[in-house]
């Protein structure tokens, strides 16, 4: 277990922004990261994964810690589920290639998103009508604090729309060590989102399976979402607004052609149109910019520092806001 002083994080963080952590351990059992922790006690601990959902705006005090724990593994079925289980640092899409392998249904349409399978659940992934609330069925998580290992069903979780415990009333008190999901032997399509039926259709998909649902699902982001190993970025860098219907009426009859869709939430607005709207896809200072095929993605095309990104975020807030009276909140982690 190698200890690193003065670490670049460039190269752990899709933004390639270049923070210095203090220290820097990455750990891929248990062992090593009840040693890491105690011998840290004293110091500030922040976990990483694979970087995707982060922003680094200044340096990092304390240790950074890399979680590397990896394996995947079927650990119950049935006649109708099998239940996989897949350690926190294994990367989300080789977990949903696995799955799609087996023909196991219901991880088809989160095809391709970055960051590992421990992230997932404190984020509460989600894509194309899908997030991982409707499939989770336990993880087990390190407490910092007395070091025991405790499981978390979905209630416990309590997931929200890009939510969960563990990004708020129990931040930063546990690490995920692996995460349990069901899957559906006989698989049950969503392809109403988005997208998804008119992709099959251009692919001339005769007969509907988990891995074609899969391949749509990675054409159409790959078509719209920037690479983060060519273009730094984090994928979706706000959160879809969610508002109540009589908040939405009086914003709907100023802009009858806004895009809505309803969820069991509320109204939800895409923040992309929002963006579009007040003419910032494509736009860019310097070398930060909203990406030219999809503006809810910020995007690094060069030497931004996190604090030139973040500062552009803003200027995006403060235009949907102006223009629409909505305020965007960030569904990326800000340090």
């Amino acid at each position: 277990m190698e200890i690193i002083s003065e670490f670049n994080l460039s190269g752990n963080n899709t933004f390639h922004i270049p923070a210095i952590a203090e220290y820097f351990a990455s750990f891929d059992n248990i062992e090593s990261l009840q040693e890491l922790v105690s011998k840290f006690k004293n110091h500030n601990q922040m976990v990483l994964g694979g970087g995707s959902n982060v922003l680094f705006t200044k340096n990092i005090s304390g240790i950074v810690l890399h979680n590397r724990i990896d394996g995947i593994d079927v650990v119950k079925e049935d006649e109708d589920f099998v239940w996989v289980r897949a350690g926190a640092g294994v990367e989300w899409h080789a977990l949903v290639k696995f799955c799609v392998a087996n023909n196991w249904g219901g991880i088809e349409n989160m095809s391709l998103i970055p960051g590992t399978t421990g992230a997932a659940p404190m984020q509460n992934i989600g894509a194309y009508g899908v997030e991982i609330k409707d499939i989770f069925s336990e993880l087990q998580a390190f407490n910092i604090s007395d070091q025991s290992i405790q499981s978390f069903s979905n209630d416990a979780c309590r997931f929200g729309y890009r939510e969960s415990v563990f990004k708020n009333e129990l931040k930063d008190q546990f690490i995920i060590l692996n995460v349990t999901i069901r899957l559906k032997k006989v698989p049950e399509y969503n392809i109403s989102y988005g997208t998804i039926s008119n992709e099959l259709e251009v692919m001339e998909v005769k007969d509907l399976s988990v891995k074609a649902v899969s391949e749509a699902v990675i054409r159409i982001r790959s078509a719209k979402l920037p690479n983060p190993a060519f273009i730094g970025n984090a994928g979706s860098f706000f959160k879809n607004p969610v508002m109540s219907g009589s908040d939405f009426d009086k914003v709907q009859i100023k802009y009858p052609a806004i895009h809505f869709f309803k969820t069991s939430e509320g109204i939800k607005v895409p923040a992309a149109w929002l963006i579009e709207q007040c003419g910032l896809k494509g736009y860019r200072e310097g070398d930060v910019g909203c990406h030219k095929n999809q503006p809810l993605v910020i995007v690094n095309y060069g030497k931004a520092t996190g604090k030139e990104i973040f500062d552009f975020s803003e200027r995006v807030i403060d235009a949907v806001n102006q223009k629409f009276g909505i305020v965007l909140k960030r569904e990326v982690n800000v340090y």
